[in-house]
């Protein structure tokens, strides 16, 4: 069997990169020739004999996201009109390339976080805010016509799905769930270090993990939160930094000592094992991979409806919010986490239990034979035009047999 897979990158540090990342490898696992159409491939997967890369390279010199996803959409699908015939499965990953799909991964709805009614930019509000109004109406258009023209779509959580059918199918796309995996092991045998982050040793330590330059993942309202809780209470912040507001926030709240700002990590497991509680309350999310992460570390969760990855969460492993923008109900959820011990780790026991099955290797297999299954459907067909075919020859042959009685 043949596969294509179109995606940004595929590499273990990028969600949907990482995503992609498993499912090559078990492909590969399989003897599955895999080709990945990317701008950049993790090099031990290329120094398999049964993978192949197209380069698409996009120059810097584009201004934008919108735009360089444009290109890379352009020049992907610019190949695939030439060699589309030579692979049994064709997978893409939402709006990617001007090319129809077998496969459609949905890792971000752009409608639903537009439409969500934490959505906060808009055209009037500055020239970023208007740029990213722009940005989500502009995809927003581009996924609906790339989800219309996929065979399956997989959503990779029930809201997700939810949201996809909203957008409107077609009776000949396929709508199904496949969540995202962790690496269960990895993060539930790691060991924690508080000295290697410079983590104070005597504080009940919170953990977010996101992108810090977005309102979208929320860090603001942990931060108003803090405000409302002890101060032994502090929180370890991990994600790029440079052009994050909220250095400069948390100096505002009067909290800045106990906020510890880390930057990019590397080494999560060990992090996630150095503290004792993880907050996400963010405002839109498809289904978070840290969250998965840190439930496989052993820890108990605060989130909210809103974050993708909260529909699996039951009451024993975490905490919910109905609001994410409600600092004091948040604060009550942290408090209750850290003021008993014995219910947090208890949490924390039951998080780590039911992340077991969300593990790569189960994610990567549903997504092998669903490839099993298209390219059997794909060579059914064959067999059938080919038969076909056959018996329209036949009668051809027969007809041209038969003398001219006129």
């Amino acid at each position: 069997m043949r596969v294509a897979i179109v995606t940004h990158v595929v590499r273990h540090n990028d969600g949907q990169g990482r995503v992609n990342h498993e499912i090559a490898r078990a492909a590969l696992d399989e003897n599955i020739e895999v080709t990945l159409i990317a701008s950049h491939v993790a090099p031990e997967l290329l120094q398999h004999p049964l993978v192949k890369w197209v380069p698409v390279k996009i120059g810097r010199f584009w201004p934008t996201n919108l735009l360089r996803q444009q290109i890379f959409a352009l020049k992907s699908a610019w190949w695939l009109r030439t060699h589309r015939a030579e692979y049994d499965v064709l997978h893409v990953n939402g709006f990617i390339t001007w090319t129809g799909a077998d496969v459609n991964t949905a890792h971000f709805v752009h409608t639903g976080w537009f439409k969500s009614k934490y959505y906060p930019f808009g055209l009037g509000k500055g020239l970023w805010s208007a740029y990213q109004f722009v940005y989500t109406r502009v995809n927003a258009v581009l996924e609906g016509w790339a989800y219309r023209r996929s065979r399956v779509i997989t959503a990779v959580s029930q809201k997700v799905a939810a949201e996809i059918a909203a957008i409107g199918l077609t009776p000949r796309n396929r709508l199904d769930v496949i969540y995202n995996g962790v690496d269960t092991q990895g993060f539930a045998a790691a060991t924690g270090d508080r000295t290697r982050f410079r983590l104070p040793e005597d504080k009940f330590l919170l953990l977010f993990v996101g992108d810090l330059r977005t309102p979208r993942k929320n860090l603001g309202t942990v931060l108003k939160a803090l405000t409302h809780l002890p101060e032994h209470v502090h929180i370890a912040v991990a994600g790029y930094l440079p052009g994050s507001p909220y250095p400069e926030e948390a100096k505002a709240l009067g909290i800045a000592d106990r906020v510890h700002f880390l930057g990019l990590v590397k080494e999560m497991p060990v992090l996630m094992h150095s503290v004792d509680a993880y907050v996400f309350p963010s405002r839109y999310e498809a289904m978070s991979l840290s969250l998965l992460e840190a439930m496989a570390a052993g820890l108990p969760v605060v989130t909210a409806h809103t974050a993708g990855g909260a529909e699996i969460i039951t009451p024993e492993c975490g905490i919910v919010l109905d609001d994410p923008d409600d600092p004091q109900a948040l604060a009550q959820a942290v408090g209750r986490l850290a003021s008993n011990d014995e219910a947090r780790l208890a949490m924390g026991r039951a998080a780590n239990e039911l992340a077991t099955g969300f593990g790569w290797a189960r994610m990567a297999q549903q997504y092998i034979a669903l490839y099993r299954q298209i390219a059997g459907q794909r060579e059914d067909r064959r067999r059938i035009q080919d038969v076909r075919n056959l018996n329209d020859n036949e009668a051809d042959a027969l007809t041209a047999n038969v003398p001219d009685r006129a």
